[in-house]
């Protein structure tokens, strides 16, 4: 089965939900587009009582492809357990269990005026209070900064190459990484620099380790989520672990 318009899905919700609609998250030129064999989870906002949070998987079936329309004004705070109890209870299944089947969350793709999907089947969530960033000494990301002059003298010369482990915190509308401060914009640049900067002997490859506020929304969640998709290359890998904080 195709998925269905985005019209469809929201009047769905409103003759099946009475009355609740959810909000979906919003990108542009997702990478997937269509999703067959699918059956749905919807995890609703409260406008009455914003710090509520609903449910509904009554049309979930173990064997297909999971869709997960969340609410883009849910934080991760009041969104992530109810995913993170559904994945689990996925993995964990016994009886009728499909290895192909996938989960995605559902976006309303602007640039398509459709629906757009976002893979999570391997992603691992976990709740990590203890790990934050610090924010006493934030400097701005400065470009001229790490690119230094090339030393022939350093040892990364002949060294053996290795990856290095990049804790990565993302708070509204900033990451921040050791005591720097990055715009979503600069991130890549970011990145690059790092992996071009002398002072960093014979890194060839970053381990990005995601760390998020729980505090944010779920949009700016699924826009650091789009990001990700760019960032990814033979150089820079994501962990499927990604902590909640």
């Amino acid at each position: 089965m195709k998925h269905p318009s985005l019209f469809i899905i929201l009047m769905f919700i409103f003759s099946c939900g009475k009355d609740k609609v959810v909000q979906l998250p919003e990108i542009d030129n997702a990478t997937i587009s269509e999703v067959n064999d699918i059956s749905a989870v919807y995890i609703f906002y409260n406008e009455n009582e914003p710090d509520s949070v609903e449910l509904n998987r009554n049309n979930l079936i173990s064997t297909t492809n999971w869709l997960f329309n969340v609410d883009k004004r849910l934080t991760l705070k009041q969104a992530i357990p109810q995913i993170k109890l559904l994945q689990e209870k996925r993995r964990n299944a016994q009886l009728h269990k499909n290895e192909n089947a996938k989960n995605y969350f559902t976006c309303n793709d602007l640039s398509r005026k459709n629906l757009g999907f976002i893979e999570f089947t391997d992603v691992v969530y976990k709740i990590d209070k203890t790990q934050k960033p610090n924010t006493a000494k934030l400097k701005p990301f400065d470009k001229e900064d790490y690119y230094k002059p090339f030393d022939s003298t350093r040892s990364h010369q002949i060294g053996p190459e290795y990856g290095m482990d990049i804790y990565l915190f993302f708070e509204k509308n900033k990451i921040i990484s050791f005591n720097t401060e990055v715009n979503s914009n600069e991130l890549l640049d970011y990145l690059n620099a790092i992996l071009f900067d002398n002072r960093y002997d014979n890194v060839t490859h970053l381990d990005i380790v995601a760390y998020f506020n729980e505090n944010i929304t779920f949009q700016e969640y699924i826009n650091y989520k789009k990001l990700f998709l760019v960032l990814e290359n033979n150089s820079i890998s994501i962990s499927k672990n990604e902590f909640i904080y």
